[in-house]
């Protein structure tokens, strides 16, 4: 299980509620078009774009990148 976490999901239609994931949305879209058939890209400019998103900081995370957080708490609990 999730040893006692909890989970939120938000009402359908309320993106004010996904504040994270609507952001991340917005940032994948300079990517990757709604009309862009990612079927085309290449497994390697996939893989670069993901590199380039999760070393981007980000507000939420207190300007430290997703990268930078995953490795830090990784350490710990390592």
């Amino acid at each position: 299980g999730l040893g006692g976490t909890k989970l939120y999901y938000p009402k359908p239609h309320q993106p004010w509620q996904r504040g994270t994931n609507e952001n991340t949305n917005g940032l994948l879209r300079e990517y990757f078009p709604k009309e862009k058939d990612v079927t085309d890209i290449p497994d390697d400019v996939i893989k670069m774009y993901v590199k380039r998103l999760n070393s981007r900081p980000r507000k939420c995370l207190h300007w430290k990148s997703p990268y930078e957080v995953f490795c830090s708490d990784s350490l710990r609990l390592g």
